[in-house]
C-alpha cells in the first residue's frame, strides 16, 4: 500500500515565477511520512496544517501537501507565501479550518479547480470519526477511512482505560480545561469543572475557576498563556492538538494519555 507523502512548500521561492513550479534548495525537499510515489489516480490534497493533514491521512489520502510548517508553534500566525498559494491552485482538494485567518487567501488561491473543504478541527473522538468519514467519501477512500476508524476505536478505548487506571485514589479527577483541550478531559474520564479561553483568564474567571478546586488544568500547548490558576494547587498539563510531520493523529492521543497519567501521579 502506498504511504503518505508530505511536502512542505518552499518558503524561499518568491523571487522568480519558475521557482513557484520547481522550487530549489534544501527547504524544497519533500519530507516523507511514507514511501514516495503515490498512485496518480489518488487525489492531491493540500492542507493548511498537520492537523487537517492528519484527518486527510486517516481518511485515506496518500498525496498530502502541508502549507504551514509543523515548526510554527501557533499555526494561525503563519502568513502563506505566494509559493504556498501556487500549490493550492494545483490541488484536487484543499482542507482548511474557518478560524485560520488566512482561510480567505486559501479560498481565493484555490480558483475553480480545487474543491474547498472546511474541516472541524476538534480531537473529540466522535467529531474525528464524523470528519474522517466525510473526507473518505469525498476522496473516494471510504474503505481506508473505515479501516482507520476501527483501529482508532480500539486504541482510544485502550488509552481511555489506561488513563482511568491512573486516577488518584480511584476517583475521576476534577479538571479545568482550555476550550480546545476538552477532548483530553474526555479521554481521561475526568469531570470538567469549568473551561477557559481562548482569551487569557480574567481576574473574575481566575477566582471562579480556582474556587472549583480542580486537581488538573488542561492547557492548550499551542495557545498557552502561562500558569492558568497560580496558587490553586492544580497540576497544569500541556495538551498538544497538532500531530507531527508523520500526520499520525493517534499519536496525539497517546501523547495526551502519557501527560495525563504523569500529572495524576503528581497531583
Amino acid at each position: 500500500m502506498a504511504r503518505t507523502r508530505v511536502r512542505i512548500s518552499s518558503l524561499l521561492a518568491l523571487s522568480a515565477g519558475a521557482a513557484l513550479l520547481a522550487g530549489c534548495g534544501s527547504g524544497d525537499e519533500p519530507r516523507s511520512a511514507g514511501t514516495p510515489g503515490a498512485p496518480k489516480d489518488k487525489p492531491v490534497v493540500v492542507v493548511t496544517t498537520t492537523w487537517e493533514g492528519a484527518f486527510a491521512k486517516a481518511a485515506g489520502a496518500e498525496d498530502i501537501q502541508v502549507i504551514v510548517p509543523q515548526s510554527v508553534h501557533h499555526a494561525p500566525d503563519y502568513d502563506p507565501k505566494p509559493s504556498d498559494l501556487a500549490a493550492v491552485a494545483e490541488a484536487d482538494f484543499v482542507l482548511y479550518a474557518p478560524f485560520e485567518p488566512y482561510a480567505e487567501k486559501i479560498k481565493e488561491a484555490a480558483g475553480s479547480r480545487a474543491e474547498l473543504v472546511e474541516v472541524n478541527l476538534d480531537n473529540d473522538p466522535d467529531k474525528v470519526r464524523a470528519e474522517v468519514a466525510k473526507l473518505g467519501a469525498l476522496f473516494g477512500t471510504e474503505d481506508a477511512a473505515k479501516k482507520w476508524e476501527a483501529g482508532f476505536g480500539t486504541e482510544y478505548d485502550r488509552l481511555n482505560k489506561e488513563v482511568q487506571g491512573a486516577w488518584p485514589e480511584g476517583g475521576a479527577p476534577s479538571v479545568v480545561s482550555q476550550v480546545f483541550t476538552v477532548w483530553a478531559a474526555k479521554l481521561a474520564g475526568a469531570t470538567v469543572a469549568g473551561t477557559y479561553g481562548p482569551e487569557a483568564v480574567t481576574p473574575a474567571q481566575l477566582a471562579e475557576l480556582s474556587a472549583k478546586k480542580p486537581a488538573l488544568v488542561l492547557d492548550n500547548a499551542h495557545m498557552s498563556t502561562g500558569t492558568v490558576l497560580p496558587d490553586s494547587g492544580a497540576e497544569q498539563v500541556k495538551i498538544v492538538n497538532y500531530p507531527g510531520d508523520d500526520l499520525d493523529l493517534i499519536s496525539v492521543y497517546r501523547g495526551a494519555a502519557t501527560e495525563l497519567k504523569k500529572a495524576m501521579g503528581a497531583s
